[in-house]
């Protein structure tokens, strides 16, 4: 690593320190920040909480790598501080289990043009731990690897990521002896706290469900997204619990900014596990398939792809219904495993007129029937009979407007940005 020289700062990176089942690599961080401050160190700014590719390989519960800057004053700081960093992360992380493979980075400099690009591609793309140590090892950084160290690949790339649009979030933490047990949250709390700083607050609440509450045996106690470190530290201070805090940090995030997602012309150039805005025409209508999942295709002269609001989406569902044959969307989202597309939200831009046919008027005003196959119609008032006739196209009224529609917060992805977040008008129905 480059030697430091004095008052600068010190760049630190981490990831891949939990598993599904616990721990969290923002409360690692904390701890690691607290313990530095206690040993007279300075922290500059907020640390910063960076989500990566949400449909990376070997991704984390949340897929989120921690970074902080830390002012030194010397390279006696900095061996100190390595010291400390290092042995939270080997003695807090769940190593146990397989898929756990910490990485920690520290670097001394300024954030260059190939780190920023690095770090989108972090995000958009799929990126080796041979491509992550090649960067490291070219701009002087050092990086620590425990067990296959894959966490230097997000370590890295939140040194370097460029934060143009960035949120802000209060992460809550359980003190230990509660961890695994169910949150004794007052949910009324959390509506009230909703009431009085949305939109500067936002995914709080969905439809009487805690959306800050996770549901798994982390530390986490609660988050609270929002717009600025005041909207997210009121709301903190709103929120009442019925358990013991241990400590709460405030961190600056790429979170809900729609970083993943890359603008493309042409359905034909999208590639598996990368996220994509396009604009496209529903080619099929929407279907149910096992599982509750509502599929539609949509196409754009180059090629066409598979859509899908997938039951966790609840009511999103409802809306992606309704969808038919030849309306032009504008549509976010991301491609699986499977090659199906995960909507996240999608504008309405045209919608295409719809009909319903009928069986043609007699001449007496009844509606004519079927007089058999081939036979043509025959009216069951007056016996008239049409041998060939032309069934009447009615328009059907659209049970859906123009403008934008997303999944609800209990189903967003970390990075999807909240029609909130757009100044765009949400439609409800």
């Amino acid at each position: 690593m480059n030697d430091v020289s004095l008052n600068d700062v010190l760049y630190v990176g981490i990831d891949d320190t939990d598993s599904q089942e616990g721990m969290c690599t923002t409360y690692i961080t904390c701890v690691i920040i607290r313990e530095l401050k206690d040993c007279g160190f300075k922290i500059q700014d907020y640390p910063r909480l960076i989500r990566l590719n949400p449909f990376a390989r070997f991704k984390t519960r949340g897929n989120g790598a921690l970074t902080f800057k830390l002012l030194v004053d010397s390279n006696e700081d900095v061996e100190k501080a390595k010291k400390i960093i290092l042995k939270e992360v080997e003695t807090l992380s769940e190593l146990e289990e397989e898929r756990t493979n910490p990485g920690v980075v520290f670097y001394s400099g300024r954030i260059t043009p190939e780190m920023e690009t690095y770090s989108i591609r972090t995000i958009q793309n799929i990126v080796s731990i041979e491509e992550a140590e090649e960067l490291a090892n070219s701009i002087g950084a050092e990086f620590f690897k425990f067990k296959k160290g894959r966490g230097i690949i997000g370590a890295l790339a939140a040194i370097g990521c460029p934060l143009p649009d960035h949120t802000y979030e209060c992460l809550a933490y359980r003190t230990p002896e509660n961890r695994g047990t169910e949150r004794r949250i007052d949910h009324e709390s959390v509506r009230e706290m909703n009431r009085q700083t949305y939109p500067e607050t936002f995914d709080n609440v969905d439809d009487g469900y805690t959306a800050i509450e996770p549901h798994t045996p982390c530390p986490v106690l609660y988050g609270i997204r929002g717009e600025s470190p005041e909207a997210v530290r009121k709301a903190h201070d709103i929120v009442e619990v019925n358990e013991a805090i241990e400590s709460y940090c405030i961190f600056k995030s790429n979170q809900h900014t729609d970083m993943h997602l890359q603008c493309i012309d042409k359905i034909s150039e999208m590639e598996q596990f990368k996220c994509y805005i396009f604009e496209a025409e529903v080619s099929q209508n929407p279907h149910v398939i096992e599982g509750g999942h509502i599929i539609f295709t949509a196409a754009d002269g180059s090629g066409e792809i598979e859509c899908a609001a997938y039951e966790p989406t609840k009511t999103f569902r409802d809306v992606v219904r309704k969808l038919a044959q030849g309306d032009k969307l504008r549509i976010y989202g991301g491609i699986g495993e499977k090659g199906t597309l995960n909507v996240e939200k999608f504008e309405i831009l045209e919608l295409a007129p719809t009909y319903k046919t009928l069986n043609p008027l007699c001449k007496c005003g009844k509606r004519m029937k079927s007089a058999g196959a081939g036979k043509g119609y025959k009216c069951p008032k007056c016996g008239e009979k049409l041998r060939e006739a032309e069934k009447e196209k009615i328009p059907v009224p659209r049970d859906i407007e123009k403008g934008f529609y997303e999944v609800p917060p209990s189903a967003r992805r970390h990075l999807s940005k909240p029609i909130v977040r757009m100044g765009e008008k949400k439609n409800l129905k």
